[in-house]
């Protein structure tokens, strides 16, 4: 009770946060920065059918589910601010509580649980990606969600396997029992499907959450004496976990374009006898599938065109090494002049920036390498899973430098740094049987330490959710050259 009573009081400071003023600022009463890509395709897919279109670019370059989500909050709340931020709202309150949740069951404290929420809340990367129409909190969401199912699922199977131990069947095969059904990781594979069914990204995740899910296995048999646990893993969980990671992921992925299946006007919908021959090697397979193969391949072909040395630039664009301390971020929205009021000066500054609060984002290299100095040598499984959900959000991206890459990609970077600072933090104050003053003396610090990332959020409000400030003031927030 005290768990959910701390998940559900942090969950709605979360939502108070996102959701007020959530309709502003807008240009004009239209979507600013990427939003005028989502936020339209998502009025599209609520009024045509349940499709959308990019004119702008001649096919649609996302899968549906991020805009679908969309549409669902400007069916309730029409074409306005409110309406095409409202689903990124619920879901950056959904995983404040998702992370706070999963926290507590791998730290086993309900304290540190709390930790993690507070950082974030705090957080100014998911708080801006939560007041925004675009598609990366859902994709974090569904990530993280999958990665909570990937923690219960692991402690099912220590539960499993310690039932097996207690009735002296442990021996009864080399390779160890069999383990039955294992819905959670199914629901893991469900979400994963959703996340590539909203940017395609999240196929990183599939191949990081898989082999992370397999570990978990390998771990489990040798804690429990298993004589071959490797061979037990492979013959006994890797072809499940294959269908429940991979191809599970792959019919929701397909499942997310049903309306493309259904119409006749969807891009390429009918590519196969115009666009692509009929028959040849493939011709067994149906034209639906084919036509989805053929568009598919040109949005592919039109990510890999956007590159640097293609000639595409853009004066916010950052590279996978300047993501973890948040070294360039995103300017979402800019407006001054003589026209803005409200700052108390001849002229004032609005602006939203997709920055991540220095006093959390500026601890990563220290988190990491901490979190990887204990999944080494204490072989401490949570740290190496933090270290998985991190790797699969930044590591992939160093693969194409060339691209042209934002911030913003690294939104689902966030939930992971602050669950490695969450367990970090909770070392500080320690175990629970160390002494009063040992506990009270890392409570203190740790308190401190969220004393300042509070106050390092309150102190970038501003220019988070565009309150019109002074030049001056505007100045005093970019404290780095590459800030500008």
């Amino acid at each position: 009770m005290r768990g959910w009573a701390v998940t559900i009081f942090l969950t709605t400071l979360a939502a108070i946060t996102r959701f007020v003023m959530l309709g502003y600022p807008t240009d004009a009463g239209t979507p600013v920065f990427d939003e005028k890509h989502y936020a339209p395709q998502g009025w599209q897919v609520l009024t045509g059918g349940w499709l959308e279109d990019n004119p702008g670019y001649g096919l649609v370059v996302h899968p549906p589910i991020g805009k679908q989500l969309i549409a669902v909050g400007e069916a309730i709340f029409g074409y306005n601010g409110w309406g095409w931020r409202f689903a990124s709202a619920v879901a950056g309150t959904i995983l404040v509580l998702l992370v706070v949740r999963i926290v507590r069951r791998m730290a086993r404290s309900t304290l540190v649980g709390a930790i993690a929420g507070l950082l974030i809340i705090a957080d100014g990367v998911t708080f801006v990606s939560s007041r925004i129409g675009m598609l990366d909190i859902f994709m974090a969401v569904f990530v993280v969600a999958a990665f909570g199912c990937l923690v219960v699922d692991r402690d099912q199977v220590r539960e499993r396997m310690a039932l097996v131990w207690v009735e002296g069947r442990i021996h009864d095969s080399p390779y160890g029992p069999r383990l039955g059904v294992r819905w959670w990781r199914f629901g893991a594979g469900v979400l994963l499907g959703l996340a590539c069914g909203t940017k395609w990204s999240g196929v990183y995740f599939i191949v990081f959450f898989g082999l992370l899910s397999v570990a978990f296995d390998v771990a489990a048999r040798r804690a429990y004496g298993v004589r071959r646990p490797w061979i037990g893993a492979g013959l006994r969980d890797v072809g499940p976990a294959l269908y429940a990671l991979v191809v599970i992921p792959l019919l929701v992925y397909l499942a997310s374009y049903w309306s493309w299946f259904a119409s006749e006007t969807g891009v390429d919908r009918n590519a196969v006898g115009t666009k692509v021959g009929i028959g040849g090697h493939f011709g067994f397979v149906p034209d639906a599938l084919r036509s989805l193969w053929y568009y598919s391949g040109n949005v592919l072909e039109f990510h890999s065109g956007l590159t640097n040395s293609a000639g595409n630039h853009h004066p916010w664009e950052s590279k996978p090494w300047s993501w973890p301390m948040g070294l360039r971020p995103m300017l979402y929205y800019f407006a001054d002049g003589e026209q803005i009021s409200g700052c108390g000066a001849s002229s004032c500054v609005k602006a939203v920036m997709l920055i991540g609060t220095p006093a959390i984002w500026w601890l990563a290299l220290p988190m990491l390498g901490w979190a990887l100095w204990r999944t080494v040598v204490s072989k401490d499984w949570r740290y190496a899973a933090v270290l998985t959900g991190y790797g699969a959000g930044l590591l992939p991206w160093f693969v194409t430098m060339d691209r042209q890459m934002y911030f913003f990609y690294a939104v689902a970077l966030a939930p992971f740094l602050v669950m490695g600072l969450a367990l970090a933090l909770g070392e500080i104050i320690g175990r629970a049987r160390a002494s009063a003053e040992r506990r009270g003396t890392g409570l203190l610090a740790v308190c401190l330490y969220l004393g300042l990332v509070i106050a390092n959020f309150i102190w970038l409000w501003p220019i988070l959710t565009a309150i019109p400030i002074t030049p001056e003031a505007w100045q005093q927030q970019l404290w780095l050259p590459s800030w500008r």
